[in-house]
């Protein structure tokens, strides 16, 4: 976690936050320390380059804990670490205790981001100030609203209902009015529109000044999340629409490959955090914290090769509705076996028999070993040991994160049309089939929302909560209850971490539902 014990006790300066280090490649060399405020020259236009640098350094940097919290409750998901973490467990049947430290880690985390940025937007203003091209001063403050708009609805999802910071003091929280959940999509949705206009046109991998950086099409991918979780299917129609018109992504032949580092920069992504060994087989390395995902016992082909946590199973629930459907490459992509996993599927008469591709080895030769923890693996938070830089051992080392791919705007798309709204881009049933052609299924016609919700579910398991999202937002949370777990009709909302609580007022009488 982010090491600031309490959000409105700590000056959250961007210099301090941020400006240290940055990742090579993506942004070319790392960041020097920055220089004390009063040495600042802001008639130096080029050293606002360093702000957004430093600004993309800490969307990278998130923290594991955010993703299993957003993720963990879907039926795609069981919670892995079988016998550890019982308040995680406790998560994912929906019994929330508002003093789990994840909770407060995560709302940590991302409100830090927020302000930071914040931050780092009024520095920019004052080098436009000071004479520096307004376009890319613009530009520069486009795509930091882009990260606080993702992040915002991250908050949201969990929390509901926000204060949402509008300055880069920590202390004006205190007297912040809060902001109901239809409030920040709409809030974030009016941010994007602000964002679009001084955004380069292009795919992320198109950039040369910050490969992989954010470009109009990402905000308007924000956009359209946001507007979704707001059920104005029209916007999200028509945001979506303007990316797929565009004409400049294209779905990865590879699905397999897609998340691994074949598909770095891949032409399906909107958005992808960027993580770097530099290539080198010892020194710096930038890299997230895949070791939640890992392996507690694996045999990897690569000797050396670090194992992990065992922490993020995808459900029984969720492979056998991919074996139902006779997915292959999706499903072998998705979930890594156990000798105890298989032999508990089989355990079912139903699934007795399984396809040859269903082992506890992966194609690279990598052997996944039974474990007290877990059954099942996530197989997208998994990188190949063959494919690790030599002499590095990490597990998951030099992997990037997918965040927002093309293949969730076009069933976006599609949810947005089954749901009343309309579009002459793209029609449902074109949009949900060109992803099932890339899963090697037959086309369907007449699509209705119970067909695009579970092609979301084949494509998207295990992957920044979606599923979960998903059946919240059209009211199918039966679907929730299963293995023992009955979803509360209070269970949308996580409960406000206490220390946030004790230290924001606004929040104590908030009936989160």
């Amino acid at each position: 976690m982010k090491r600031i014990p309490y959000i409105s006790y700590v000056a959250l300066t961007f210099f301090a936050a941020i400006m240290a280090t940055s990742c090579s490649k993506m942004l070319d060399e790392p960041l020097e320390n920055e220089r004390p405020a009063d040495e600042v020259d802001y008639t130096q236009s080029s050293d606002m380059i360093l702000l957004t640098r430093g600004a993309y350094n800490q969307l990278y940097a998130m923290e594991w804990e955010t993703v299993p919290l957003l993720g963990i409750r879907g039926d795609d998901i069981d919670v892995g670490g079988l016998g550890d973490q019982p308040l995680l467990a406790n998560v994912d049947s929906f019994r929330y205790d508002r003093n789990f430290w994840m909770l407060n880690s995560t709302w940590l985390n991302l409100y830090t981001d927020i302000i930071n940025w914040q931050g780092a937007i009024e520095e920019i203003q004052k080098y436009q100030e000071a004479g520096a091209p307004e376009a890319t001063a613009q530009q520069y403050i486009a795509e930091i609203k882009v990260m606080q708009g993702f992040e915002l609805l991250q908050l949201a999802r969990m929390w509901g209902t926000l204060v949402i910071p509008t300055t880069s003091a920590p202390s004006d929280l205190f007297t912040a009015e809060p902001t109901e959940f239809a409030g920040v999509m709409e809030y974030v949705s009016d941010l994007m529109d602000e964002a679009i206009p001084a955004l380069p046109d292009g795919r992320p991998n198109q950039r040369t000044d910050i490969r992989g950086g954010v470009t109009k099409q990402t905000a308007l991918a924000v956009k359209a999340m946001v507007n979704l979780e707001a059920k104005n299917y029209p916007a999200v129609a028509e945001a979506t629409g303007q990316i797929i018109s565009s004409g400049l992504f294209s779905l990865s032949a590879d699905y397999y490959q897609l998340f691994k580092i074949p598909g770095k920069l891949n032409n399906e992504n909107l958005l992808e955090y960027q993580y770097s060994d530099l290539g080198t087989a010892t020194g710096t390395s930038y890299r997230f914290p895949w070791d939640f995902y890992g392996p507690g016992s694996w045999t990897p082909a690569r000797n050396g090769a670090s194992q992990g946590w065992g922490f993020y199973e995808p459900s029984q629930k969720y492979i056998k509705f991919m074996l139902d459907r006779g997915e292959t490459e999706r499903l072998e992509t998705t979930v890594l076996f156990t000798p105890r996993g298989i032999a508990a599927l089989q355990n079912d008469p139903n699934y007795a028999t399984l396809p040859e591709f269903v082992k506890n080895a992966t194609r690279e030769g990598d052997v996944f070993n039974n474990h007290p923890r877990y059954l099942f693996l996530s197989g997208k938070h998994y990188l190949p040991s063959t494919q690790l830089t030599q002499g590095r051992t990490a597990y998951g080392e030099n992997k990037n994160m997918i965040v927002i791919r093309y293949a969730e705007i076009l069933l976006m798309h599609a949810e947005a049309l089954v749901s009343g709204a309309s579009s002459s881009v793209l029609s449902a049933d074109e949009a949900v089939n060109l992803v099932r052609r890339r899963a090697k299924l037959s086309d369907v016609s007449g699509v209705t929302l119970e067909n695009v919700l579970d092609e979301k579910m084949a494509e998207f398991g295990s992957e920044w909560g979606v599923r979960f999202y998903d059946l919240l937002r059209h009211d199918k949370t039966d679907e929730l209850n299963y293995g023992g777990r009955r979803y509360p009709a209070t269970g949308r909302f996580y409960p406000y971490p206490l220390e946030q609580q004790n230290l924001l007022p606004q929040l104590q009488n908030i009936e989160q539902k």
